[in-house]
């Protein structure tokens, strides 16, 4: 069995340390506030990231280290970098493979659906610019690096657009105010396939330096709303459009920039996980039930 270190204790890593541990495998979680997890073999450790010197005295032995963490949304210009790249120079330390989870943003706006996994990144937001160069750092590793890209979250403690703008008044059966164009088809990907993948991904035999996307679900932000509506028993609520003035309002400004993903078709294409990692996206029914747990 092999020695695991996830950095980030949200919904991702936690689940890719579960599956970890029910694979017979040890494994580290850290965070700054990594808390606790009944899990196997979980060993949870609260830490910073940006110590690399930490980071790798807690690595020691790793096979692999999961790069899961999260940074404030409206940081990650100024704090994601210092994370990637205490985790990066941790793994060259102690000579562990670096598995990163990343998302589209990188595609930029002018990606055409479906997007593959070997699309050249054209940022064209500080976000899509900020995940571009995280990639490139791991890039530039002298470890074997694989990025694993979802989509927007569905999932039980997903942080993510669906859950902050829409779930909430879904729970109060009010009416829901969302980004773009309600019609538009958009790929979901589950906090816990994405954990699958990860962990898929650590196994692969190929050549590494590249990236695979988390099989996902498409449906529409009406087609969404109508079957969380149904999972919670109400009628199906009126469905709104927030202008940037709204997201403004609101206090979400960060949401503007990244508004585009709403307003034309976004889907992925999972093929290569799927026939590469054998893991595929679970039913979309699934990830309502677990994001409403």
């Amino acid at each position: 069995m092999s020695h695991y270190v996830i950095v980030g204790a949200g919904p991702v890593g936690r689940e890719t340390a579960r599956l970890l541990a029910e694979e017979g495998h040890s494994v580290i979680l850290t965070s700054r506030n990594a808390g606790s997890l009944d899990a196997g073999d979980v060993r949870t450790v609260s830490s910073d990231a940006t110590d690399a010197a930490q980071l790798a005295a807690l690595s020691k032995g790793a096979d692999a280290i999961f790069m899961c963490a999260m940074a404030a949304y409206h940081r990650w210009p100024t704090d994601f970098f210092p994370i990637m790249d205490g985790t990066v120079k941790a793994a060259e330390q102690v000579g562990a493979r670096l598995l990163v989870v990343g998302n589209v943003y990188g595609y930029g706006a002018g990606a055409v659906s479906p997007l593959t996994p070997d699309l050249e990144p054209d940022p064209t937001t500080r976000k899509g610019t900020t995940r571009h160069i995280m990639w490139q750092r791991a890039l530039r590793s002298n470890v074997p690096a694989v990025e694993v890209r979802a989509s927007d979250y569905l999932g039980k403690d997903a942080v993510a657009y669906f859950s902050l703008l829409a779930l909430p008044s879904l729970l109060k059966n009010e009416p829901v105010s969302f980004l773009g164009d309600p019609d538009m088809a958009h790929a979901w990907s589950f906090t816990k396939d994405t954990a699958k993948t990860l962990v898929a991904a650590a196994r692969f035999t190929g050549e590494w330096g590249r990236a695979f996307h988390v099989p996902s679900q498409s449906a529409s932000v009406r087609e969404l709303v109508r079957r969380f509506a149904a999972a919670l028993k109400i009628d199906v609520p009126n469905l709104l459009r927030l202008t940037a003035a709204d997201l403004e309002t609101i206090g979400f400004s960060e949401g503007i920039e990244m508004a585009y993903l709403f307003e034309k078709p976004l889907l992925l294409d999972a093929d290569e996980t799927e026939k590469l990692l054998g893991v595929t996206a679970s039913s979309l029914d699934t990830m309502v039930r677990d994001t409403l747990a």
